[in-house]
């Protein structure tokens, strides 16, 4: 077993520690199956108080790529598809898994994750003004994540933008948020869950990656894509008969301000890290606030650093750099930030 410290990714560890408790506490308790529990209901009912509308539907799912497919099924008749970053996670890191359901992922062009309203009105106008539309796939919904898969954020006016241009088009608007308390704990964020709400068709608050054991709390604010959708969960193997490990998890961070709190400490220790990196000369892929900093490093820098402490590699850059990524998250150690702090600079 490696003796190194873990910065690749932020699901390291396994929970937060109210998190357990919770489940401990409830341990034996008899309960309905399916989500259709008390702890399911009262994690329901704060997260709609989180987000400022009490008419939201909220499911629960065990993790991201099966969220994705599930909301996209959802919202997608056979013939259509689904526009996001060329770098998208749906795009990229799923293995092919909405494709596989038989929706294509339409890929755009994007230097730093995210895709802009001006991107999508130029890709539905293309299709649609096309003499061959109808032998195309036609584009029905946007994928966006925030944080994007480079650490990027969108700002409450993109988001707007994206929104009235999903609205004009007739289009869904859904935002992947698996590392969306990270985006919120950004300082240079201005948007906010209502915000969210209220902007997006649908979208899911992540849990596995901030704090959960595992979980994804998908919050629907379209009613179209809200009916049936429990069987569409079934069909796509996201029903947990045990519901309420989901349920129970969501209520403990949505108690209290926990899933704000850790998410805040996250992006302190990454704060911490980028201020060193900087100091030492280093640059940025693409510069950002949030919990993923992908970072340009001489490679006879990163053979001594990868000593001591894991990271993800990203990308080459020129013959003697390369780009990687390192992760902190809700249970970061600053013990652990301070040392590769002091190892890089003694580089």
């Amino acid at each position: 077993m490696s003796d190194k410290i873990l910065f690749q990714c932020d699901y390291n560890e396994g929970a937060h520690p109210k998190v357990l408790e919770r489940l401990v506490q409830t341990n034996m308790e008899q309960t309905p199956g399916y989500s259709e529990d008390k702890y399911c209901e009262e994690a329901r009912e704060k997260i709609r108080k989180a987000c400022g509308d009490d008419s939201l539907a909220v499911h629960f799912l065990v993790g991201g790529t099966q969220t994705n497919v599930t909301v996209i099924n959802a919202a997608l008749r056979k013939h259509q598809g689904v526009l996001c970053a060329v770098t998208g996670h749906i795009n990229v890191h799923e293995t092919g898994a909405v494709e596989a359901c038989g929706h294509k992922v339409l890929g755009l062009p994007s230097p730093d994750g995210k895709i802009t309203a001006a991107q999508v009105a130029e890709a539905y106008e293309a299709h649609i003004h096309n003499d061959s539309f109808e032998h195309m796939v036609q584009p029905k919904m946007i994928y966006i994540s925030n944080p994007t898969e480079v650490g990027t954020i969108y700002s409450k006016a993109e988001l707007t933008a994206l929104s009235e241009t999903c609205h004009k088009y007739g289009l869904y608007l859904f935002l992947d948020g698996a590392r969306l308390g990270y985006g919120l704990a950004a300082p240079d964020n201005d948007l906010t869950l209502p915000d969210i709400a209220a902007l997006c068709d649908v979208f899911y608050i992540g849990g596995t990656k901030v704090g959960a054991l595992f979980g994804e709390a998908v919050v629907i604010k379209n009613p179209e894509l809200a009916q049936d959708f429990r069987y569409l969960i079934k069909q796509n193997g996201g029903m947990l008969a045990k519901g309420r490990l989901l349920g129970l998890q969501f209520d403990a961070l949505f108690t209290d301000g926990l899933y704000q709190e850790i998410s805040a400490h996250a992006i302190a220790m990454a704060e911490k890290l980028r201020e060193a990196f900087t100091a030492k000369g280093y640059t940025y892929l693409a510069p950002n606030r949030t919990n993923q900093i992908f970072v340009i490093v001489p490679d006879a820098h990163l053979a001594k650093i990868s000593e001591q402490f894991e990271y993800s590699y990203d990308q080459r850059i020129d013959a003697t750099h390369s780009c990687v990524r390192f992760c902190t998250g809700w249970a970061t150690r600053e013990e652990n930030v301070d040392a590769l702090i002091r190892c890089v600079e003694q580089l």
